[in-house]
């Protein structure tokens, strides 16, 4: 289970933005943020990495997001079904007398 963050996305942009200005040393930002400077380096790099997302149009966003909602909801159907089956087996063994499990 991934840590919730207790910086808020749009104060780690606007820190990272700032280190990408570079009119301040990288121990300064630091200590007027209280934060680590490797932490700074590690936002600077994903804003960096992430930065072609802020120009992706809103139909490639909602074109991949239902993509991702359709391969979800099939591995659902899926899990449904063995659920079932598995279900099906156990009790046609038992009724068999054969032990399960």
């Amino acid at each position: 289970m991934a840590r919730q963050s207790k910086f808020t996305a749009s104060f780690k942009a606007k820190v990272a933005v700032e280190a990408l200005k570079e009119t301040e040393p990288l121990e300064s930002l630091a200590k007027k943020y209280g934060i680590a400077p490797s932490k700074i380096t590690e936002w600077k790099n994903e804003l960096l990495n992430n930065a072609d997302k802020a120009f992706v149009k809103d139909t490639e966003s909602k074109s991949e997001l239902k993509k991702v909602t359709a391969e979800k909801d099939r591995l659902l159907k899926k899990v449904g079904q063995l659920t079932i089956d598995c279900d099906f087996f156990a009790k046609a063994c038992e009724d068999a007398g054969l032990k399960v499990r």
